[in-house]
């Protein structure tokens, strides 16, 4: 059985930034998920937001949930990111965004 979600905090580009009973800190990609069922919801970004640590998994203010083995299984530890990476990401994340804000591409 896989260790289960204790803390959760969306982050950019529809991550969520997963800290487990064992203490170890995950990367899960919600984007495949987003164009699927109730999960579509969640491409609102408040609705995204909204993601809280309930009972060992992730459940959104609109009813969804993820099941805690798949949350473990398929996101990537942290500890294995080194933080220019996941700066990078971030900031890659930021020109986009900004680039549609502005009409440029």
């Amino acid at each position: 059985m896989n260790p289960r979600v204790k803390k959760v905090k969306a982050e950019l580009d529809y991550r969520l930034r997963l800290t487990f009973e064992d203490g170890e800190v995950r990367l899960f990609n919600m984007k495949p998920y987003l164009s699927k069922g109730i999960f579509r919801e969640l491409k609102d970004q408040s609705a995204f937001k909204s993601a809280r640590a309930v009972m060992g998994t992730v459940q959104w203010k609109g009813g969804q949930d993820l099941c805690p083995d798949t949350l473990y299984e398929e996101s990537i530890p942290m500890a294995g990111l080194k933080p220019l990476a996941i700066a990078r990401e971030k900031q890659a994340t930021y020109k986009v965004s900004s680039q549609k804000l502005s009409g440029k591409r």
